[in-house]
């Protein structure tokens, strides 16, 4: 497993997913807040008041970083800690919090990868049309100027929003996340919305700190099709293929949207499409982040099946095919770790201006706790996670410019709709009294890191 000299290793987190500290220190109420206490919209009543504590606890969950010899963090800023109204109305504990985090990292040679939004909205911008309102676009960009006045002389790289398409349709197409909307036009707003803002947010980024470099952490898959002979099935593919992986790429990279999948959502975007909105969202990617946990199969809808959303597209989500492949994940995700290296392959091949790739999400869910021994042998998470850079490697060898790879996540955390019923970290944490345990996939990672920059360290010597 070979990558190259200047490859980055790194991990990932969100704040919602593991800050915790509640509404300590002039935190503003966000949508995960409410969708949270709404009984049946997250599993076991769970919420993020606790989470991990690594508000308290960050030097802690630093230390650890360090001990993995990891050369980047990937973290996420919360928006209601800077602007608990969602407002102008700054809270300058939360820029507090963030200034110590990213000094933090620092002081131990940790390179800091903010993401401005992983998904919690204050929500009284919700309260005013959220994604789906396109006043969020001005919102979002005086957010990203803030940030990046605040921390840019420190942290050079971005990523805008997370999951755009998660943003999208899991919060306001089929509601299973936060805000919890089931509106079809709202969703296709939403999606409008998030490219704009991107770029919007980029470009006025860019005028404050002419050096930092933005992007997109897009959740991009692999669509496998049971019958390729069949144009039904291919065309739909062609159409999830838009909707989640060219949507924000072609947008943002060319100032266009995906023909077929535009033609598709109709008059539900060309009411909210206004002369000169392509512009503002082409703001071509400095790096792509790539969230990719496994390949999607897609079957053809049966007569009985019926739209997540009444008067959708198609059933959505697409039932899957017969062919989904096991071993799976404790998400229910096939592992099909080639499906990585072909989407890497296609990116490089679909989108050659893209010139800087990274890996910003990977990742597996299993269930495994300490033994008597205190040890967490989640040999299952071992393997997903070798197999999977090892397509990183491979990808890198044949040409693709991937310069980064994060695992998901540091720590076991709150996996959204699931709770805390889901853990994904190479860190187990025992909520009930907040222990971090460095899982055995923990200490494969840390040693395949140690062996790249032993060779890299070993080469360099070699040519002196």
């Amino acid at each position: 497993m070979k990558f190259p000299n200047d490859f980055t290793f790194g991990v990932s987190t969100a704040s919602y997913q593991i800050e915790g500290n509640g509404f300590a220190d002039g935190r503003g109420i966000c949508i995960w807040d409410t969708f949270a206490a709404t009984p049946g919209k997250v599993a076991d009543g769970d919420n993020g008041d606790v989470a991990c504590d690594h508000y308290n606890r960050y030097k802690q969950d630093i230390a650890l970083m360090k001990e993995l010899g990891v050369d980047a963090y990937r973290f996420s800023i919360a928006w209601p800690r800077l602007f608990p109204q969602g407002n102008s109305h700054r809270e300058q504990r939360g820029f507090d919090f963030y200034n110590r985090l990213i000094d933090e990292l620092l002081a131990n040679d940790i390179k800091p990868l903010a993401t401005l939004y992983h998904w919690d909205l204050p929500q009284s911008i919700e309260d005013l049309g959220g994604w789906a309102d396109r006043s969020i676009v001005a919102k979002f960009t005086d957010f990203g100027i803030a940030a990046a006045e605040a921390f840019a002389d420190r942290v050079t790289d971005w990523i805008t929003i997370n999951e755009p398409w998660c943003v999208s349709w899991l919060g306001y197409g089929n509601g299973v996340h936060a805000p919890g909307r089931q509106d079809l036009d709202a969703a296709v707003a939403a999606a409008h919305h998030t490219a704009m803002a991107h770029g919007a947010a980029s470009k006025a980024m860019k005028l404050v700190a002419p050096h930092v470099r933005t992007g997109l952490a897009i959740n991009m898959t692999t669509y496998r099709v049971e019958d390729e002979a069949d144009k039904n099935l291919t065309d739909l593919r062609t159409l999830m293929d838009g909707e989640l992986n060219r949507w924000w790429l072609d947008s943002s990279m060319y100032g266009r949207y995906p023909q077929a999948t535009a033609e598709a959502f109709g008059e539900r975007l060309t009411k909210v499409l206004h002369d000169g909105d392509l512009e503002v969202a082409h703001s071509p990617l400095d790096f792509l982040g790539v969230n990719y946990y496994s390949d999607s199969f897609l079957g053809l809808p049966r007569p009985e099946d019926k739209p997540a959303i009444e008067g959708g597209l198609f059933p959505f989500p697409q039932r899957a095919s017969g062919d989904v492949p096991e071993p799976r994940t404790d998400m229910g995700w096939p592992v099909t770790p080639r499906g990585l290296y072909d989407l890497l392959v296609r990116i490089k091949n679909d989108w050659p201006e893209i010139t800087d790739i990274a890996v910003t999400e990977n990742g597996a869910a299993y269930p495994e706790e300490p033994n008597a021994e205190g040890i967490v042998e989640d040999d299952r998470r071992v393997e997903y996670l070798v197999s999977h850079m090892n397509s990183v490697a491979e990808a890198a060898a044949d040409g693709v410019p991937i310069s980064a790879y994060f695992y998901w996540s540091l720590l076991d955390n709150f996996e959204w709709a699931e709770g805390y019923r889901k853990r994904f970290g190479i860190v187990h944490v025992d909520y009930s009294t907040q222990k971090r345990t460095i899982k055995k996939s923990g200490y494969v990672f840390r040693d395949l890191i140690a062996e790249h920059k032993s060779s890299c360290m070993s080469l360099a010597e070699s040519r002196v």
